[in-house]
């Protein structure tokens, strides 16, 4: 199989692929809720779409299984904690946007530059400069923004689908850094580690919460809309991994800010969703403090 990465390539393809990966997202969450209005919870939904994915990943990618790959142990425990976040981030995911508002549960999950600041430091050595500071103070106004609420004397999230949002965010932050700390394994081996990951964790969920579902429930139409979204996932990851290897980060977070442009309107025409004046303006603080995010400058330490 041709490796995913081009060494000669029109500069046009990487971002194509930002854009197609960035709209995907942006909608992704409407067949999880129909998955979930067919009896199907978000951790049964969110296992066995990543369980399609890892078997498609699998066979394109077996090459890539053979164990001299992981002979050195004392590196592998960076895919574990990848796939172990990678997980949390995917769960959390789509519980949000099954149970709540779609734009809200992403503005929340957007905060991710904001959490990057801190596990950029503790894991990567890198210290933030001054400008950073007032990244961090956006972002904060802009979370605060959106969940205050009259009577609470602290504006912490007060449903699940806003701590869902939030989590996963905080998750999605720590397995960037982690994939950046991991410069030992390919991105086929990350993105394995990503989908078993997410599967493995998942299907302990689903087992705890006891809402595994029965094989009567999938028929012709559930059984196309898992497999299609399995086969997705399994090309966004291929998709968003390129982009990112051969787009400049300042330029691809805007580019992937287009998730939330589409899942804005996809909500209104599909979900009747509508956000408030007040997660408006919270919103454009924490989509403001994602691009000015890409002006940080970082000053190495030394460990």
């Amino acid at each position: 199989m041709a490796k995913f990465m081009l060494t000669k390539q029109n500069n046009i393809l990487p971002i194509l692929a930002l854009l197609l990966g960035a709209t995907c997202w942006g909608i992704a969450w409407y067949p999880y809720r129909l998955l979930n209005q067919s009896g199907f919870s978000g951790e049964a939904a969110t296992s066995l779409t990543y369980l399609i994915a890892l078997i498609v990943g699998i066979i394109v990618l077996r090459k890539h299984l053979s164990p001299r790959y992981y002979m050195d142990s004392s590196e592998n425990h960076w895919l574990i904690w990848i796939g172990i976040t990678a997980g949390w981030t995917s769960i959390a995911y789509t519980l949000g946007v099954i149970h709540g508002e779609i734009v809200r549960v992403l503005l929340l999950f957007y905060l991710a530059p904001f959490w990057t600041i801190f596990f950029a430091r503790l894991l990567l050595n890198e210290r933030l400069a001054l400008s950073g500071y007032w990244i961090i103070l956006l972002s904060l106004a802009g979370a605060i923004t959106i969940l205050w609420q009259p009577g609470n004397a602290f504006p912490l999230p007060v449903t699940f689908s806003d701590w869902m949002g939030l989590s996963g965010g905080i998750m999605f932050a720590m397995n960037n850094v982690l994939i950046r700390k991991d410069q030992h394994h390919s991105i086929e081996q990350k993105s394995l580690a990503i989908w078993l990951g997410v599967v493995i964790l998942s299907l302990i969920l689903t087992s705890m919460t006891g809402t595994l579902p029965s094989i009567n429930q999938i028929d012709e139409t559930i059984g196309l809309i898992l497999l299609g979204l399995g086969i997705t996932i399994f090309l966004l990851s291929i998709l968003l991994q390129y982009g990112l290897t051969h787009v400049p980060a300042n330029q691809a977070i805007v580019i992937l800010l287009l998730e939330l442009f589409i899942a804005a309107i996809a909500a209104y025409y599909l979900a009747d969703e509508q956000l408030t004046i007040k997660e408006w303006i919270g919103g454009l603080m924490i989509v403001s403090a994602s691009l000015f995010s890409t002006k940080i400058n970082y000053k190495a330490t030394q460990a």
